[in-house]
């Protein structure tokens, strides 16, 4: 089995709402390798994500060709997915998450690309 695409969760210290998603996507089996990025620790994200976490995004390729120094590799594009329901957990949010392309073996596009870097 291929390993699942790392996720990027956009998150901020005190979110009831970002706890419970981390929470849940810990307790997948096999857990997806996770980031949490703290928006308020950024004004670049505290101004772009503002009270509009948790925000869920997978690597979705690499940068352009270029855009990273000779011999060091592209930075992942980061494609934020759509709002991850509250109530999803388990079998229901592997599911989710494999029709946004977001787990091992799953194609499907849907999302926004981001421009932040690592």
């Amino acid at each position: 089995m291929l390993p699942s695409p790392p996720l990027r969760l956009y998150t901020r210290v005190g979110c009831c709402l970002c706890e419970g998603l981390e929470e849940r996507l810990r307790a997948l089996e096999p857990p997806p390798p996770l980031e949490l990025l703290d928006v308020d620790g950024d004004p670049a994200l505290q101004a772009r994500y503002g009270l509009r976490v948790p925000v869920l995004a997978r690597a979705g390729g690499s940068a352009a060709a270029g855009a990273a120094p000779a011999g060091t590799p592209p930075a992942p594009v980061w494609v934020n997915l759509p709002p991850v329901p509250p109530r999803l957990g388990g079998e229901r949010l592997q599911a989710w998450l494999a029709a946004h392309g977001a787990v091992a073996g799953a194609s499907a596009p849907g999302g926004t690309p981001t421009d932040d870097g690592p």
